[in-house]
C-alpha cells in the first residue's frame, strides 16, 4: 500500500532523486498527499499510521492535518475531517450527507428502530452489560434487537460476568463510534436525571 501511495504521488519523479525531492515538499504538496491517503482510507489513521503510510516524518504530518483541519472548516467544504477511534477520516458533512445517504449510506447507516435504539442507548451507556440487566430496563426480552445491532456491527459480546451461569457481556464496537461520529464512550452526550433514572439496573 505505501509504495502504491508512494509511486502513484511521485509518479514525474526521478527514482534517483525520490529521497531528495520528498525532503523539498512544500506543506501543501504534504497536505495533498496526505488528504489522498484519507480519501483512499475508509477507516481512521492516526498521526503514527499515515506517516507510516505516506513516509513523511510525523511533525509533517500533524502539519498537514492542521493545513486539512482550516480547508474543511469552511461551510462550502461538503467534507468533514473528523477525529474519531483515535484517528482522522474523511467524512460526508452532516448537513448534506442526510439527502443522499439513502443511495450512497451503507447498511449500517440506515434508520434504526425505536427499539433498536432504546436498547443500543442502554448497551452504549451501561456496558458491559448482560441480556437479563438490558431486559430488566427494558421490561421486554431484547434478544431480537441484541443479534440485529450485532448484525450490524454497532454492538458486539466483549466477555463474561463473574455470576453463576457467566452470562455474556455487550458492549458497543468501534462501528457505533464512526456511526455516531465519537471518538469515544466518553464523548456520548451526559444523561439528565430523568434518563438516569431509568437507566438504573433493577435490583
Amino acid at each position: 500500500m505505501t509504495d502504491f501511495l508512494w509511486g502513484f504521488f511521485m509518479a514525474n519523479v526521478d527514482d534517483e532523486q525520490v529521497a531528495f525531492d520528498a525532503a523539498l515538499f512544500s506543506d501543501e504538496k504534504k497536505t495533498a498527499f496526505i488528504e489522498m491517503v484519507l480519501f483512499l482510507e475508509s477507516e481512521p489513521q492516526s498521526v503514527a499510521s499515515l506517516s507510516k503510510i505516506t513516509g513523511l516524518s510525523e511533525d509533517d504530518v500533524e502539519k498537514a492535518v492542521e493545513l486539512l483541519k482550516e480547508k474543511y472548516s469552511s461551510e462550502n467544504s461538503g467534507l468533514d475531517l473528523l477525529f474519531m477511534t483515535n484517528g482522522y477520516v474523511l467524512s460526508p458533512r452532516r448537513i448534506y450527507w442526510d439527502f443522499v445517504k439513502d443511495r450512497y449510506g451503507r447498511k449500517n447507516e440506515g434508520k434504526l428502530s425505536r427499539s433498536a435504539l432504546e436498547t443500543l442507548t442502554i448497551i452504549a451507556y451501561k456496558q458491559p452489560i448482560t441480556r437479563a440487566e438490558i431486559e430488566s430496563i427494558r421490561g421486554v426480552p431484547p434478544d431480537g434487537m441484541i443479534r440485529m445491532l450485532v448484525e450490524r456491527q454497532l454492538v458486539k459480546e466483549v466477555g463474561k460476568k463473574d455470576a453463576p451461569g457467566r452470562p455474556t457481556l455487550f458492549g458497543t464496537t468501534d462501528e457505533f463510534l464512526r456511526f455516531f461520529q465519537l471518538n469515544s464512550i466518553s464523548d456520548l452526550p451526559k444523561l439528565d436525571e430523568k434518563d438516569e433514572e431509568r437507566f438504573v439496573l433493577a435490583r
